[in-house]
């Protein structure tokens, strides 16, 4: 099979999901990008391993597998973006352990892109993916380009700053049936945090009925 390499070229705002973030992957030889949504969990996990400096308290989920990893002397090669189906990358996380056996882990693909960034992995995509998928474009405009520093410096700020109010402000707006719509296609497209969020909502309105 034929794999095309990708870097990352940036975390842009999604224009299609609220509270939902693009990540910005780019083919290394050619002007076609891949645009994936991530919710906002996910992309403040990539954004820290982009940020050098930006050095959370306490380790991120992510941060610890890479700790558990390397304690288990357990290295990430690379990660292979295989599929799209119903608007969804899948991808695997090729691993070697100190024996030098490779293994391949499914997971979810910012995720895996999470776990490449700190352990400086390749990324690839299927050729038949990143054909069907990818955006040509030569470059962003500069418009763009600033909306892409703006998200990042915005996950920064909201690593730094105190929890604001609950989440469920945020689906206040919304009927029962739209928020179970809602919560149904944050499933479908992996967004377990914002899925959680809008099962809360829905329970608290149940609760406050009964």
């Amino acid at each position: 099979m034929d794999f095309v390499k990708l870097n990352i070229r940036g975390i842009s705002y999604s224009q299609t999901q609220v509270g939902a973030y693009a990540l910005i992957l780019e083919e290394e030889f050619g002007g076609r990008k891949l645009p994936i949504i991530i919710g906002n969990f996910e992309a403040q996990a990539i954004a820290i391993a982009l940020e050098k400096d930006l050095m959370p308290p306490r380790p991120l989920t992510h941060d610890l597998f890479v700790n558990f990893a390397k304690k288990l002397n357990v290295i990430i090669r690379s990660v292979t973006i295989y599929k799209l189906e119903d608007g969804i990358f899948y991808s695997n996380i090729v691993c070697e352990d100190k024996d030098g056996e490779v293994i391949e882990l499914d997971s979810r693909t910012s995720d895996a892109i999470a776990l490449a960034v700190r352990f400086n992995a390749a990324i690839y995509v299927l050729k038949s993916v990143m054909d069907r998928a990818g955006v040509q474009l030569e470059m962003l405009t500069e418009e763009e380009e600033e909306t892409v520093q703006k998200a990042l410096k915005e996950i920064e700020e909201e690593l730094s700053e105190t929890p604001q109010g609950p989440a469920e402000d945020l689906y206040s707006k919304f009927s029962i049936k739209e928020l179970k719509s809602m919560m149904n296609k944050a499933v479908k497209s992996e967004d377990y945090e914002r899925a959680a969020q809008i099962r809360d909502e829905i329970e608290k309105r149940q609760q406050d009925n009964d």
